[in-house]
């Protein structure tokens, strides 16, 4: 019997052999608001608080809400007109905040690899994800088509930022695996042409991704959305786990396109954690989730949002896992 990381590694490698259905995160273990970048970029948000982050965006995070968003609005957004964006924009100096006090991570990568585990570092707010948080949606979508040389350029800060936190990451934790986010579409179609994703996004993350696929970190994107129409785009700039994908893509038809180039993690409809869900709900839709996708090879079944353990309601995830390890003896 192959052990949990033994098996996830089959489970995404094109032609691997596992001998069980991967249980959501299965041995990946997040490493979280614990190493200096993360502390850097994200350690100011507080439940209950409006904070100004470390490129002047307002962050929001509501008592009765799970996590923080910006809230970006005509008044406090800090990009006003693309055309000046360097008037607006300071980039955060990683190297100045972040080059010392790695210790409690690294000290927590090793525990991880002793109990077998791999070791996931975390990068949230993607290249566009960080664009519109800056100026909005609106202004981030329109400036594709009416900006497109100034957005660029922004962009091509936003990407270099991103590089020097992947090799800051790399450097200092040499972590398995980098769960890198960046929402690239609604429930149902990607927040712009599939051309639009090609020119502003693709070569930049093909470019980003080789930082970890030449350090031998695996590379695991986060996107809880449509993306069906760049799902090949996605294998080819080395993404090695689509997670976050959700039923409303086609994904037999993905997964049979692929042919084991990428491995999809999701599935399960994420409109199901709620406190008021029956549990004999949840666990037939982990079952539809399980019966349309594992036979097509390659697949985690997962909830697409949040991280190990990251359902808003606790009980989810429990049932989840309980459900997976039950019904999966029909596929092995």
């Amino acid at each position: 019997m192959l052990s949990v990381k033994e098996n996830f590694l089959e489970t995404i490698k094109k032609g691997g052999k596992p001998d069980r259905v991967v249980v959501q995160w299965g041995p990946l273990v997040p490493i979280m608001m614990i190493d200096p970048c993360m502390i850097y970029t994200r350690g100011m948000r507080e439940k209950g608080k409006t904070v100004i982050d470390r490129w002047g965006i307002t962050i929001v995070w509501p008592e009765d809400q799970p996590a923080s968003v910006p809230h970006v609005t005509a008044e406090n957004k800090v990009v006003k007109d693309i055309t000046k964006w360097r008037d607006y924009v300071k980039v955060p100096d990683l190297i100045a905040n972040c080059s010392t006090g790695w210790e409690p991570a690294q000290d927590l990568v090793k525990k991880i690899r002793a109990e077998d585990g791999l070791a996931m570092a975390f990068m949230g707010t993607g290249i566009f994800e960080q664009l519109h948080a800056l100026m909005g949606f609106e202004d981030a979508l329109m400036g594709l088509l009416s900006d497109p040389d100034e957005i660029d350029e922004l962009i091509e800060a936003i990407f270099e930022f991103r590089c020097t936190y992947a090799k800051l990451l790399i450097d200092n934790l040499q972590p398995d695996v980098i769960c890198s986010h960046d929402d690239w579409g609604t429930k149902t179609s990607l927040f712009m042409s599939p051309d639009t994703w090609r020119t502003f996004f693709k070569e930049r993350y093909r470019k980003f991704y080789k930082l970890f696929k030449d350090a031998g970190v695996l590379v695991v994107h986060h996107a809880d959305s449509y993306c069906e129409p760049i799902a090949e785009d996605m294998a080819e700039i080395g993404i090695d786990v689509w997670q976050g994908a959700l039923y409303t893509n086609n994904i037999p038809k993905i997964q049979k396109t692929l042919d084991g180039k990428m491995a999809i993690m999701g599935g399960i409809d994420a409109g199901l954690d709620w406190d008021t869900t029956p549990e004999e709900a949840l666990r037939a839709e982990v079952r539809r989730a399980m019966d349309e996708y594992v036979p097509g090879g390659h697949f985690i079944p997962n909830l697409p949002n949040g991280l190990k353990n990251g359902a808003i309601y606790p009980k989810t995830d429990k049932i989840i896992d309980d459900e997976i390890r039950k019904y999966r003896g029909k596929f092995f």
